[in-house]
């Protein structure tokens, strides 16, 4: 069984910063994708970072220069760092990881819980 678990969210004052982290655990062979989504209230779910497992990254324009996603391959982790917070990223945060069981098997994705990210004005 696999689980992807989110941590690190909470409030944070416009400006300031936090990192979020997702691992991914139980029984699996490799892991292709990772990225980050969000969700405000009433809006639809988009993409924020996304990392293959060779390193490279894509981001949306709108967190370009205030967020950076890493990867410890070792640890079957992701890591979001969050810089600079407006308002407008409050949302529920997502991990998202691409994961296959075998070598021969397709990657399925695999999503957390969800983690609140609230930013005050």
């Amino acid at each position: 069984q696999v689980q992807v678990v989110e941590s690190g969210g909470g409030l944070v004052q416009a400006g300031g910063s936090l990192r979020l982290s997702c691992a991914a655990s139980g029984s699996f062979f490799s892991i292709n994708l990772m990225g980050w989504y969000r969700q405000a209230p009433g809006k639809q779910r988009e993409l924020v970072a996304a990392i293959t497992g060779g390193g490279s990254t894509n981001y949306a324009d709108s967190v370009k220069g205030r967020f950076t996603i890493s990867r410890d391959n070792a640890k079957n982790t992701v890591y979001l760092q969050m810089n600079s917070l407006k308002p407008e990223d409050t949302a529920v945060y997502y991990c998202n990881a691409d994961i296959t069981s075998s070598p021969n098997s397709d990657y399925f994705d695999y999503w957390g819980q969800g983690t609140q990210v609230t930013v005050s004005s």
